[in-house]
């Protein structure tokens, strides 16, 4: 072990170079989410979110940002409920959902629910203008009629808002909080499906100030369990149809996704897209209501991984035609131009999420962007510019403004409420080459400092997904803060990452501890063969799949000094059949009792007697992605080996760790253990755990 001391927090009474040295400095860095755009372009609109007075959760406040980049980012909201999802109105109106208590409720209203609320172009205070007792989860608008659709939740059988909240506090009085399930799915993420779902309403236009509460009118009277009729809708600019993705099922206990298009006017719903071996979703709607676009997500199985493609589908016809034939990456997110002639979409690219532009004539599909990753995509109505969210490594996301047709674009931010001025370390790209000679493409963040005579030491950090790749910012997963302490942060892109390729995410399907496993080591030797990098001092570390790689890297190697497993699969044949989407699992690795070999192989606890590394175990109890047991097994498995281990619990967290308090005791908890097994230092138990 090195002599040089264990990295600490910063002193209280001395100015830190950068936020990310004082946790609790990190934890209030202003977080942008969300773009909205007006119809004249003239005004841009993003969701920001801070730590509220007592510092217990993070509140969202609407701010504006200028579209030319001249004037200053300046606050719209200041709700103490909070405001998000902004879209405009074609009058100018700001429209935004926020729980804030209605001002001619009475005493006796109870819990605020989220509603819609609007906001004049002249600013002054905002006006409630669409309200429901089970409150407004999603809104779209129509671009050119202002015709609204509002996504509420029903309880099944009631026939209005009278009936259903009959219902809802029908089942409060009597103490029911039981669900009864017929069909599979019965969880989400992080919450119970039912006993209320999601209805599709059109509400037609923003009622005027002082005017009557509009007519709710149900678009799927017939939507119900397991799903509901979803928020992944669209409305048309002319307002005569809403396309939307619907949940059918697949087999006895697994479900896809197709495309419907209702017409407003009648209530007449009619299937546009539905591929039996496919998922239909993301639907967007050409300027002149006539075309939609789509992403194709085929159907995985034991064999392949799923792939992607845009559909072009004709709304009279339900014509379809696929835009990006041959394209060997993963489109996603497309949005019509401005003239209707090209789509823009998204797409993981080699370590970036790119902006590309295809054009309906054909052709292939042109990348835009060069650096970086994009995201919440708006497309000026004159042509004239794209507006996006652009984060990375180097960057939290902020607003961007672009180039609808140029090429290699890297755009500066607009000015925000969200700039970071200074970073503890410098940012760069690391190659290696894997033992079958594929080239695998790593982030590396290195401290302030670090030398050949000064190296660091290093943290492997895995990302989850699998399918996906590190490519842009993450508050949850932040490698400033440990760089911040003197690490070195390898951020790799391994076998299943998206972005590089069909054959790449091939190369691991199926086989989670072979290719991807010997990638990160590859860029493990990579790192550490750079004069920077201690390779005496290495940890790694992991979430989700990535908590899996952790879990399946203790029990093939003893290479590192310490491994952070965070959310993570420990026995793939419990997990299967606890996920909430055990169906989708089983695509990709079988039923455990007809098709065992993946489950044998592949399996972290079959191993567990190999395990020699300390490990810090993290789980979170209302994660039902990756279900408790996982960690609990885990933990189980380690301490009757005499493996020293902690295991960090959150009974309130689900997948992910949410509420500022418990991000920061995670950070504090992971660096404690980190600093003891890897830099040698005591063991610091956290002040409040």
């Amino acid at each position: 072990m090195s002599d040089s001391p264990a990295p600490t927090e910063q002193d209280e009474d001395t100015a830190p170079p950068s936020p990310f040295h004082r946790l609790a400095d990190f934890v209030a860095l202003p977080r942008l989410g969300g773009l909205a755009l007006s119809p004249d372009g003239s005004r841009l609109v993003t969701s920001v979110a801070t730590l509220d007075a007592e510092g217990k959760t993070w509140q969202s406040a609407l701010w504006e940002v200028d579209p030319a980049g001249q004037r200053p980012a300046r606050r719209l909201t200041r709700g103490a409920a909070g405001e998000s999802s902004p879209v405009f109105a074609p009058t100018g109106e700001l429209l935004f959902t926020s729980a804030r208590p209605d001002p001619a409720a009475g005493k006796d209203a109870g819990e605020p629910k989220p509603a819609l609320w609007a906001l004049s172009p002249e600013g002054g205070e905002a006006r409630l203008v669409l309200s429901r007792s089970s409150g407004v989860s999603g809104v779209a608008v129509a671009a050119d009629s202002g015709d609204v659709v509002a996504v509420t939740s029903v309880v099944p059988g009631a026939a209005d808002a009278e009936a259903d909240e009959q219902r809802r506090k029908a089942r409060t009085d009597a103490g029911i909080t039981a669900l009864l399930h017929e069909s599979y799915p019965v969880r989400s993420w992080d919450h119970d499906l039912g006993p209320a779902f999601p209805h599709v309403f059109w509400v037609g236009h923003v009622p005027a100030e002082s005017a009557p509460a509009p007519e709710w009118r149900d678009l799927t009277p017939d939507a119900g369990p397991p799903a509901g009729a979803g928020d992944d809708l669209a409305i048309s600019p002319d307002g005569r149809f809403v396309v939307r993705s619907e949940d059918v099922p697949d087999g006895p206990a697994g479900r896809r996704s197709r495309l419907v298009l209702t017409q407003v006017a009648t209530g007449t719903t009619r299937v546009l897209v539905d591929d039996p071996q496919a998922d239909v979703f993301a639907p967007a709607f050409s300027p002149d209501s006539t075309q939609v676009v789509c992403v194709r997500e085929s159907a995985s199985t034991y064999a392949e991984p799923p792939d992607y493609t845009l559909l072009l589908v004709d709304v009279a016809t339900a014509a379809t035609r696929d835009l990006t034939a041959g394209f060997d990456r993963w489109p996603g997110s497309p949005q019509f131009s401005a003239e209707g002639t090209a789509v823009f979409f998204l797409a993981d690219d080699d370590g970036r999420h790119a902006l590309y532009r295809v054009e309906l004539a054909g052709g292939a599909p042109v990348r835009l962007t060069d650096a970086g990753a994009f995201s919440d995509l708006q497309v000026a109505r004159d042509g004239s510019a794209l507006y996006a969210l652009r984060s990375g490594y180097d960057l939290p996301a902020a607003p961007v403004r672009l180039d609808p047709t140029a090429t290699g674009q890297d755009p500066a931010p607009l000015p925000n409420p969200g700039t970071i001025s200074a970073f503890p370390g410098t940012l760069r790209e690391l190659d290696a080459t894997a033992p079958d000679g594929t080239r695998v493409q790593s982030w590396l963040v290195l401290p302030e400092g670090a030398s050949e005579t000064s190296p660091a030491p290093l943290v492997l950090w895995v990302h989850g997904g699998p399918l996906m790749s590190w490519n842009s910012w993450s508050w949850r997963w932040t490698p400033w803060v440990l760089a911040a302490r003197g690490y070195a942060v390898l951020l790799p892109n391994p076998a299943l990452s998206q972005g590089f390729g069909q054959d790449f995410v091939r190369r691991g399907w199926g086989e989670w501890g072979g290719h991807p496993y010997t990638d990160l080591m590859a860029a493990v030797d990579a790192a550490e063969a750079l004069p920077e990098i201690d390779r005496t001092r290495t940890a790694a570390m992991g979430g989700s799949f990535g908590g899996y790689m952790a879990n399946w890297i203790a029990t093939q190697t003893d290479r590192f000094a310490a491994i952070v497993t965070h959310a993570s699969l420990w026995h793939l044949d419990s997990f299967g059949g606890t996920t909430d989407s055990a169906f989708y699992w089983e695509r990709e690795f079988g039923d455990p009792l007809t098709e065992p070999r993946r489950y044998d192989q592949n399996s972290p606890h079959r191993y567990a007697d190999a395990i020699r590394t300390p490990m810090l175990v993290i789980h979170g109890d209302k994660d039902y992605r990756v279900p408790i047991g996982e960690g609990l097994r885990l933990w189980y498995d380690l301490q009757k080996r005499g493996v020293p281990s902690k295991f960090l619990y959150f009974p309130d967290e689900n997948h992910w760790v949410l509420t500022p308090g418990n991000a920061a005791v995670w950070y504090e908890t992971v660096l404690a253990f980190l600093g003891q097994h890897v830099l040698g230092a005591d063991w610091q138990r956290p002040e409040l755990l």
